[in-house]
């Protein structure tokens, strides 16, 4: 029994561990602007069956987003969507050793914000192939998410306004103007702050023809002018700033994990066209700022369940040490030993999405991205220069992550 008892114990810790030193090989990967190093870390772990397959998945498909082949990022995206999905009959030894270890002996599904997201990265990748229709379907899912989160989980959850906005700039590109202007009039009154909305509503309500409301956005925006996309083209940079947040022992009940935001000193993007314009990047949504009250949201929910894991303890050790008390109390400590916070998570999500538009004569040009500190000044991340063509009354889009 004693062997037993630790027999439980170390694979657990050493589960633990490895899942950490992994991820943060990989992690180091991206940092050093290597993600198709930082993807051939982890992809046997992606495609393999086992209770961490869905993190292993989904930071694949980012490393693959990011080394720009979105196809393959599409396909580990869409698998990780699948298995989140999935109901899991987990074993009732399996939910007892949980209770008796830790959370980690269970399949991980994500956090719910983590699900939904997974919707916004295959929007992203979509639109880099040119497939506006399937962005646009993984824009209304991830609202749709949210929404069956909110009503049917009793959950305090919001919709996303960088979801609405990004479908209302596919809906400008399929010349869609009135599901356009409806779709950034949602962003604008879910608190999206964008400075380019108060254009943004004016410029879709007259296309959609809505001239009472746009007189109403005159007198609430007054100055704002609607850029002439008749003629010319429009550049958009979509951009992922930064890293999520890190999970790690509560510091008031370490068996349940809370949420640190990460330091970057990149936090905005500047948008360059070679001899022309430049832009600054407006943030849309601060997914660190979400994913923490997320999980905050969460807090009672996991400490009764660890509450009933201790009482589990208790029990357990109990029955042992009315046979052996030297046995009951090892049983006991070495459980609670093990019983440790379950820290994995979606380690390589943007802490914030934020968009730039340039608008252009249509022709071709060269852009380039530029990172930049909370000063303006650039940090040395840097998108190099990139030929884009601009055609009038269309969008291009661009995809950029900034790591540092």
């Amino acid at each position: 029994m004693k062997w037993l008892s630790w027999g439980l114990v170390l694979p657990a810790l050493l589960a633990c561990a490895t899942y950490q030193n992994q991820l943060g090989d990989f992690r180091s990967a991206l940092r050093d602007n290597r993600p198709i190093d930082a993807a051939a870390k982890i992809k046997d772990k992606a495609f393999k069956e086992g209770d961490d397959q869905v993190v292993y998945l989904l930071e694949y498909a980012t490393a693959e987003q990011i080394a720009r082949d979105y196809t393959e990022s599409n396909k580990a995206f869409l698998k990780a969507e699948d298995l989140t999905e999935t109901k899991d009959y987990t074993s009732v030894s399996r939910v007892t050793g949980s209770l008796l270890l830790n959370e980690g002996m269970v399949q991980y599904k994500g956090d719910d914000f983590e699900k939904v997201l997974i919707n916004g990265m295959l929007a992203i990748n979509y639109l880099m192939l040119g497939q506006l229709d399937e962005a646009q379907v993984e824009t209304r899912k991830l609202n749709d998410k949210l929404y069956k989160y909110k009503f049917e989980g009793k959950k305090n959850y919001q919709q996303n306004p960088f979801a609405f906005y990004l479908s209302a700039l596919i809906w400008e590109a399929n010349r869609n103007w009135d599901s356009a202007y409806i779709d950034f009039k949602k962003a604008y009154e879910l608190g999206s702050g964008m400075p380019y909305l108060k254009e943004d509503l004016i410029r879709a309500g007259l296309a959609a023809r809505r001239e009472d409301e746009v007189a109403k956005w005159r007198k609430e925006f007054p100055g704002i002018k609607p850029a002439d996309l008749k003629t010319n083209g429009e550049v958009v940079l979509v951009y992922q700033q930064g890293w999520g947040p890190s999970k790690k022992p509560h510091p008031s009940f370490p068996r349940i994990p809370k949420l640190y935001p990460n330091f970057a000193r990149t936090v905005r993007a500047r948008l360059e066209v070679e001899n022309g314009n430049a832009e600054l990047s407006q943030r849309s949504v601060d997914v660190s700022d979400v994913a923490i009250k997320q999980l905050d949201e969460q807090y009672a929910g996991m400490i009764a369940m660890r509450a009933a894991g201790i009482a589990t303890k208790a029990v357990v050790a109990d029955q042992l040490r009315q046979k052996n008390p030297l046995l009951g109390e090892l049983a006991w400590l070495a459980s609670n030993i093990a019983d440790q916070a379950d820290l994995r998570q979606w380690i390589s999500l943007p802490a914030t999405f934020q968009v730039a538009k340039v608008r252009l004569k249509p022709g071709q040009y060269r852009v380039r991205v530029v990172g930049l500190d909370s000063s303006d000044a650039p940090t040395g991340e840097i998108m190099d220069w990139t030929p884009i063509k601009v055609e009038a009354k269309r969008k291009a889009f661009l995809n950029w992550r900034s790591l540092n």
